[in-house]
């Protein structure tokens, strides 16, 4: 049963050549932060480009809970008035952050380091996901946590009233749990120092010096040492959301595997702590260009052209990696499919606590259409089968999980036969254009209800 209602099934049949412009949404990570570093900031801040899935809809529903003003002006323009750094009040209703786990754990760190209650929950996915590795770190700034068992949703905050300063090492890398302690450090005097071994997306650190707060980063032998100073005042801002890099990999993936294909996805966010994937893919040997690079907002974007690349190859993506393309590993695991020899991916454990437990997600689905995976805790391979001879057929789980249900629609565009879902609904918690987009560059996408 769907966490967003009926389940809707979907299949996707083999299609002839992908033409034509894939304008993809907004970037996710930087539309939350938007909202919530608005939310704030004292005056009012304008948004473009907001991608206005589920998932982000639900960060502004909680913004205006906390007492900010947040104002759809149509077509992705939004303006949030912020209450300042401190200023929240305290919620009249439980907090629904729907599917969305970046979206909860970095509303908990915001909220972690104010004297207010607020219990939050979500949809059944959510609600099943570890929340122990935010409120953990947010306990040492004097936040309490009453919870379910394994320390799920729904689940009460006690924000502390008398916040302390915190120096923290992040045990795995989690852009959300180092994001999630840098809020909270907001509000809390002095210096709060966030420890990454392993360098994740850093748009909570670019975004906070560009609303004014002081911080700091620093590379060094213990790893990436971020500091911020509290309880600033942070400036509104005009920001233009860059298009998703993780959205436009569904569009660049299908070109790849699609005879014929010519896929042009224009301005996408290239930050070096999301671009890991598409240099995999190059390592591949996909017929991927990056044109018309430039910057916008401080985040690098450029143009990404994608074609039909027969001759993909497995390999062994880098473990260092993982952080810079986490989201992307479904999808990779499709475009493996359809390459030559295994592809192998370790230092992913992060995947089995995602909306679903990805690795096991992909790799039923994936046998499932007759290819084999071999996966261990923290790795799997692909064993590929080189273009034209992934057979398809297959009905698969998507687990409540976006990015599984479109990963085995794109799959289904090249295997010999349809690929279905049992539930494509999730997809628009993240991207709600997608059946629409891939039809217009010539996919064939059903609704097997309809």
């Amino acid at each position: 049963m769907s966490g967003h209602g009926t389940p809707i099934p979907m299949t996707s049949r083999p299609c002839g050549p992908l033409k034509g412009e894939a304008n993809v949404p907004g970037d996710k990570s930087i539309s939350h932060r938007s909202l919530i570093l608005g939310a704030l900031a004292v005056g009012e801040t304008h948004i473009t480009g907001l991608l206005e899935g589920e998932d982000v809809l639900d960060t502004g529903k909680a913004m205006q809970a906390f007492g900010a003003e947040v104002i759809n002006h149509g077509g992705g323009e939004w303006s949030v008035h912020g209450v300042g750094v401190g200023g929240f009040a305290e919620p009249d209703q439980v907090i629904n952050c729907g599917n969305s786990g970046t979206g909860v754990r970095l509303i908990m760190g915001t909220m972690a380091t104010s004297a207010i209650s607020v219990t939050f929950t979500g949809d059944a996915s959510l609600n099943s996901r570890p929340m122990a590795r935010v409120t953990d770190p947010l306990a040492l700034f004097g936040t309490q946590t009453v919870g379910r068992s394994g320390g799920r949703l729904p689940m009460t905050l006690v924000g502390a009233a008398e916040p302390l300063p915190v120096r923290y090492v992040v045990p795995v890398p989690s852009a959300q749990v180092k994001s999630a302690v840098l809020l909270a450090g907001l509000n809390a005097p002095g210096e709060t120092v966030v420890i990454e071994k392993e360098a994740t997306r850093d748009h909570t650190e670019r975004m906070l010096a560009g609303f004014g707060a002081e911080i700091s980063t620093v590379e060094t032998d213990e790893g990436r040492v971020i500091t911020l100073q509290g309880q600033p005042e942070l400036k509104p801002q005009t920001i233009v959301v860059p298009r998703d890099p993780s959205s436009a990999a569904f569009p660049v993936c299908a070109a790849l595997i699609v005879p014929g294909s010519n896929v042009l996805v224009p301005n996408i966010g290239l930050n070096p702590t999301r671009a890991g994937f598409y240099y995999t893919l190059q390592d591949m040997g996909a017929d991927l260009t990056f044109e018309n690079m430039r910057e916008e907002g401080g985040e690098p974007v450029a143009d990404l052209r994608a074609k039909f690349s027969p001759d993909l190859k497995g390999i062994n993506v880098p473990p260092e990696r993982a952080a810079s393309m986490i989201d992307e590993y479904p999808v990779l695991s499709v475009v493996a499919s359809y390459a030559a020899g295994d592809t192998v991916m370790t230092g992913v454990k992060e995947l089995r606590v995602k909306e679903s437990d990805r690795i096991d997600a992909m790799a039923r689905g994936l046998r499932a259409n007759g290819v084999e995976v071999d996966e261990g805790d923290d790795w799997w391979t692909v064993k590929g089968l080189g273009h034209g001879n992934v057979p398809g057929g297959a009905v698969c789980e998507s687990f409540l999980d976006h990015r599984i249900a479109m990963s085995f629609m794109i799959m289904g565009m090249a295997a010999q036969k349809p690929v279905s879902v049992d539930d494509g609904g999730p997809i628009a918690t993240s991207f709600p254009i997608f059946e629409g987009l891939m039809a217009s560059l010539g996919a064939q996408l059903v609704r097997s209800n309809a």
